[in-house]
């Protein structure tokens, strides 16, 4: 099996985030978030994701929260990147996956699920502190959805694993909102400017000054991944008003 030309791997989700993306960037809450519901954009990355939290009044979106939620504690290999781990191991009999190494993605995949909840239990008391009370989230989604077995679809071609890795993170972002009983609307990344154009009524130009400028507000980082979190949350925000 060879690498899919439709599935496309961003730098961050091959590598992480480059250097400087979300150290010393603590999960800032709005002063003022107000009542109504807000949209959580997650976009996921290698060891986390970035999430950026939109409420909208009168039509007018403002940022009030914006972090980065890992996955993996630091040293945490196996949490990182479990199917790179599986990679370099052993294979089994017939070429496949071995026991050890399914065992392995298993426990990677658990310790990104717990330490997602974790941080994401954090994110939701917060700002129901801070007078959120109606939370949805908006998962950025690749076209990968159709991978169903990801370890042997990892072990089949080196450039295979980044992709899984992605798919294990929405995994576990997608396990930390199921904790919590958010709704999740998943949306596809490669899509997302073109619905949230229709939908929001602005051009593409537009679109890109209101989310510069809605970066203004919270600070840097506030690079490509920040604005389409941003972007996913304010989309799925607008569609309930």
């Amino acid at each position: 099996m060879r690498p899919i030309g439709n599935v496309s791997v961003s730098h961050e989700e091959r590598h992480g985030p480059r250097p400087g993306a979300h150290d010393g960037a603590p999960m800032r809450v709005g002063r003022k978030s107000g009542t109504g519901p807000i949209g959580l954009g997650f976009r996921a990355l290698k060891g986390g994701g970035v999430v950026v939290g939109v409420v909208v009044d009168e039509g007018d979106p403002r940022v009030v929260l914006s972090t980065f939620l890992p996955t993996a504690a630091k040293g945490d290999r196996l949490a990182l990147e479990p199917y790179r781990v599986a990679y370099e191991m052993k294979r089994g009999p017939d070429g496949g996956a071995s026991t050890e190494a399914a065992a392995a993605v298993a426990e990677g995949h658990k310790r990104q699920g717990e330490l997602a909840a974790q941080g994401l239990g954090d994110i939701v008391r917060k700002l129901r502190d801070a007078g959120c009370q109606s939370v949805i989230a908006a998962l950025l989604v690749n076209r990968a959805g159709w991978i169903t077995d990801a370890l042997a679809y990892s072990l089949s071609w080196p450039e295979h694993v980044p992709i899984a890795e992605g798919l294990a993170v929405r995994d576990a972002l997608r396990l930390a909102c199921g904790r919590y009983g958010l709704e999740v609307a998943e949306i596809d990344e490669k899509s997302l400017h073109e619905v949230a154009s229709e939908q929001l009524r602005l051009s593409p130009h537009d679109m890109d000054v209101r989310l510069k400028s809605l970066g203004a507000t919270v600070g840097r980082p506030w690079r490509r991944e920040q604005k389409l979190a941003c972007l996913s949350a304010w989309v799925t925000v607008a569609a309930l008003q």
